[in-house]
């Protein structure tokens, strides 16, 4: 024990007499954070949309207003002698309502009125996001406007939006973000120290001493397992005072993963130091499984229903996939070990399963020497 530990504090005062890896564990994650988490926002606002009304009637002006009431949306108006499709080609706005003549008179009526939606489809998510509001606000206007009597409907949906009922991009965000934190800079930190020693050969000196490959090795994961306590102290703290976000529920699933986590990140980084003596191969495929892994097919930006099904298996192996399905049960959902149990284990089977290939490693290349 006293040579693992002996390990872990020489790796860490190593670490704390070098102020651009002292940067890189504590002040980078932050700053990402922070730029990341307060710029992405996923909930549409002030979409420009050109309305051209051929009608001019009450009953029109009424659905306009409809749509200008909306948060979504800015009514830019557009001269009826004027084809539509030219706003969508002058980037002037994202959609275009086409209101068409006798619309009011078809109304009263009870006539199908239909009224036509032009989107740019260039930018598919936007589109898809503007249809669905356009609808909503339809939906509206014919709840207060359509006609009465026995054809009109008798059932209606209350929509109650639960765990973030204000849409906040933050909450939903900032967490995930605090996940790939973890993610990137601990394992990156690991894997520069452990090839650093096969890249320099000072490894040797391992070779010839007393230390075993397991002592190495865990004493390595304990010290960037510290750092990542650390990291994630400084990260938290964001969390709470600037992302409006606090536990929802029991915290200690949070906390017991949170330790197993960073043993796998920790872990994941020596094992790929170990295996490749070179800082800057080691450091290329850290930061893919560090963070285009957890980017793409952790369910970090979008749904993994949306991933395509050739590729969606992949993420059951993407470690982040599951400490952000927690984290985001901590902080929003709140249902604690009843829900997330079984991703802690898979978390900590992944993190043993590297640290015995790096181990593995570590003592086939002894018993080599």
């Amino acid at each position: 024990m006293a040579r693992i530990l002996a390990q872990t504090k020489k790796e860490l005062t190593q670490l704390g007499r070098d102020r651009m890896a002292l940067a890189l564990a504590l002040v980078l994650p932050l700053f990402q954070l922070l730029l990341m988490g307060l710029s992405i926002n996923m909930v549409v606002r002030d979409l420009p949309l050109v309305v051209q009304d051929l009608d001019d009637s009450s009953s029109s002006r009424a659905l306009v207003d409809g749509f200008r009431g909306s948060l979504t949306f800015r009514i830019e108006p557009w001269p009826t002698d004027r084809r539509p499709e030219e706003a969508l080609t002058a980037n002037l706005a994202r959609g275009v309502l086409i209101i068409p003549e006798d619309f009011g008179r078809d109304l009263v009526r009870g006539v199908d009125v239909p009224v036509q939606l032009l989107v740019d489809g260039s930018d598919a998510n936007t589109s898809r996001l503007l249809a669905g509001y356009a609808t909503g606000v339809a939906g509206g206007f014919n709840a207060s406007h359509g006609p009465s009597g026995p054809q009109q409907a008798v059932v209606r949906t209350a929509l109650r939006l639960w765990y973030n009922p204000s849409l906040s991009s933050r909450r939903f965000y900032g967490p995930g973000i605090f996940v790939m934190g973890l993610s990137m800079f601990p394992p990156l930190l690991a894997t520069l120290a452990m090839a650093r020693e096969g890249e320099r050969k000072t490894i040797l000196q391992v070779y010839v001493s007393n230390i075993s490959a397991f002592e190495l090795i865990l004493g390595k994961v304990l010290a960037f397992m510290a750092v990542a306590l650390a990291e994630g102290v400084v990260l938290l703290l964001a969390l709470f005072a600037l992302f409006d976000v606090q536990f929802a529920g029991d915290p200690t699933p949070f906390l017991v993963s949170t330790v197993l986590y960073t043993f796998c990140v920790a872990s994941f980084g020596t094992m790929v130091g170990a295996a490749i003596p070179n800082q800057a191969a080691a450091m290329q495929t850290v930061m893919f499984g560090g963070f285009l892994l957890v980017f793409m097919l952790s369910g970090l930006m979008f749904p993994l229903s949306n991933v395509p099904s050739g590729l969606r298996w992949l993420s059951n192996l993407v470690w982040s996939r599951y400490y952000i399905e927690i984290v985001r049960d901590v902080f929003l959902q709140g249902g604690g070990w009843t829900a997330v149990w079984h991703k802690v284990a898979i978390i900590g089977g992944i993190g043993s399963l590297f640290f015995a290939m790096a181990w593995r490693r570590m003592r086939r290349m002894q018993l080599e020497a």
